[in-house]
């Protein structure tokens, strides 16, 4: 399956992916720089630019108006799904800005719902959202895991293969009985019946 790459300006000290021929990289904003840094040339170059040092130029460019009410990130997924692509790895959507990261936190989900696959990958956090399904994690992975309702309820909730495990349980948007699992060398599954789910994976010890 071919991956619609979106980097965007948030803290990025690394892009650690190399594309495939027929994957899309779309640069969002100040996400370009990123980019450059890396040796990788985007397909696609949108936003307004705000962010960025200079005025990229080029028929691969799209320029948006600064009054607009999605974000650089959110049009350039836009443009991936107007392409055909249903996977999605955005890479600098954290940090910096609170609201940005929390939008790109939404974006996330609304590609679930829409079923979509999508990773957010920074330095030391990965996010993945499920709706009215699952995800699964082999036992390579480490650090902490936390599940968070982006319904008002996210009903039929099971966690299994982690070190706190749930069974059909209910999950809502304003009490985080999900957060600061651990993953324990096991391979771990994560379901929702009804709903959408965040899965928020930090390593390291905090």
């Amino acid at each position: 399956m071919s991956i619609c790459y979106v980097v965007g300006a948030g803290e990025c000290k690394k892009l650690d992916f190399i594309p495939e021929k027929d994957d899309l990289i779309i640069a969002a904003d100040g996400g370009l720089e990123h980019l450059e840094k890396c040796g990788i040339k985007p397909d696609i170059i949108i936003g307004d630019f705000d962010s960025l040092c200079k005025n990229p130029q080029g028929e691969n460019v799209i320029r948006l108006k600064p009054e607009k009410d999605i974000t650089d990130m959110d049009a350039a997924v836009k443009v991936g799904i107007e392409k055909g692509y249903d996977e999605f790895k955005l890479y600098g959507a954290l940090g910096g800005r609170l609201d940005h990261s929390v939008a790109n936190i939404q974006l996330a989900a609304s590609l679930a719902e829409n079923k979509k696959k999508v990773e957010i990958i920074s330095d030391e956090t990965y996010i993945t959202a499920v709706h009215n399904g699952y995800v699964e994690f082999d036992n390579e992975f480490k650090g902490y895991v936390s599940v968070f309702s982006h319904s008002d309820l996210c009903t039929g909730v099971s966690i299994e293969g982690l070190k706190y495990e749930l069974d059909n349980s209910e999950l809502k948007n304003t009490f985080p009985l999900g957060v600061s699992n651990e993953f324990i060398n096991k391979k771990s599954k994560i379901t929702v019946k009804n709903g959408t789910l965040i899965i928020i994976i930090v390593s390291g010890n905090s």
